[in-house]
């Protein structure tokens, strides 16, 4: 049986369809918003004066702020690549969210099958 998914991004400012996932990081925190064209161009507009006069730190959030060491928090996927799973997910039939947090059983599963 032959199965197709279609993924549509909802822009996360007003509700309609979003063009791209923007990623952009602040304070040592990684962010991801999905935009519409016209939002992901204001957002960059409105950061382009900063972005020009920042210095590139090698790390997508920023950190490494006076040699500090930032710590991490485990997260619930462990070592497994969450786009590796929601596309096993969806191979096998499974529902799984296409953002966020992906549910411990599907995790499971996911192990189960893969180990």
């Amino acid at each position: 049986m032959a199965q197709r998914t279609i993924t549509t991004l909802i822009d996360d400012v007003d509700g309609s369809e979003a063009a791209e996932t923007v990623s952009f990081g602040l304070d040592g925190t990684a962010y991801e918003i999905d935009l519409s064209e016209a939002h992901a161009e204001d957002l960059r507009e409105v950061l382009s004066p900063y972005v020009s006069v920042a210095r590139r730190s090698g790390s997508p959030t920023g950190g490494g702020r006076s040699g500090r060491a930032r710590a991490t928090r485990p997260t619930a996927s462990g070592d497994a690549d969450p786009k590796a799973v929601r596309a096993w997910a969806q191979a096998n039939g499974i529902e799984v969210s296409s953002r966020g947090r992906i549910n411990a059983a599907v995790l499971e599963q996911y192990r189960a099958a893969t180990s």
